[in-house]
């Protein structure tokens, strides 16, 4: 019933609504399991739940999880500062936003940046057969997408997915370094409240930048970090073990966390 629906919509409709969906998907795999735990280690999840997300992160973007934790880890290591790969305070934000892909695709090409930073998260086996070859993974997500709703609709699914995926991604690095509100002064993200109910609330910059170990981005049971909330949700049903939540008192914590350094 539910496919008989959507096939009777007109195939631009369906398109930007299956993209905004696909996009989704790859928000929550790269907050959840890119972001919160492979670099921050703010939490750990279940293997088959690790699994799910590494194979959605794959068909979704492509992402080899070892290169975006290396870059993520050295734009927090060097904050705003010339080394930070992908800065608006030194670059501009428009820039950043523009061209965010192609910093990102530098650094992550940087060999000395993934032995400083990722030397924890060594090459597996299916990441040499699979989850390393980002057009096999895509390739697979079109097809199903073809297979599904017809060669129309999947393109423009496909288009509107990685537009807005990629506008997003670069407007956390733009948009919450220069724009928005501050609830700490000790660091240069911001919260951009519309960013964080679009990406899970990664848009909650500035509590983030102050409380990188906080598997939490909100500070406020209100704030919209979607992200948390299925964190709490996993770790209800035993899915997940959440290292710390508390952003302000972290935040309060003068140290540099140690998974910050090069390791």
């Amino acid at each position: 019933m539910l496919l008989e629906y959507f096939h009777s919509m007109h195939p631009v409709l369906l398109g930007i609504i299956i993209g905004f969906l696909v996009t989704q998907v790859a928000v929550f795999s790269t907050t959840l399991y890119l972001h919160r735990e492979l670099t921050h280690k703010a939490v750990s999840f279940h293997p088959i739940i690790n699994e799910i997300f590494r194979f959605a992160v794959w068909v979704t973007s492509g992402i080899r999880p070892r290169q975006w934790v290396a870059v993520h880890r050295k734009h927090h290591a060097h904050t705003d500062t010339e080394e930070d790969p992908h800065s608006p305070l030194i670059l501009g934000w428009k820039k950043v936003q523009l061209m965010n892909v192609l910093l990102y695709r530098k650094a992550a090409n940087d060999e000395t940046t993934l032995a400083s930073y990722a030397r924890d998260l060594p090459q597996r086996t299916t990441d040499r057969l699979f989850y390393d070859h980002a057009i096999l993974g895509l390739g697979l997500l079109f097809t199903a997408l073809v297979f599904s709703f017809g060669i129309a609709t999947a393109g423009i699914a496909f288009a509107f997915h990685a537009v807005l995926y990629l506008g997003l991604s670069g407007s956390v690095n733009s948009v919450a370094h220069h724009f928005g509100k501050k609830s700490y002064k000790t660091n240069t993200g911001t919260n951009v409240t519309w960013l964080a109910l679009l990406t899970a609330g990664e848009g909650f910059h500035n509590h983030h930048h102050a409380a990188p170990t906080s598997a939490r981005f909100s500070r406020r049971w209100f704030q919209a970090d979607l992200g948390w909330w299925v964190i709490k949700v996993l770790s209800f049903l035993k899915l997940a073990d959440i290292r710390h939540s508390d952003v302000d008192k972290l935040a309060n914590r003068a140290q540099k966390p140690a998974h910050l350094a090069k390791i």
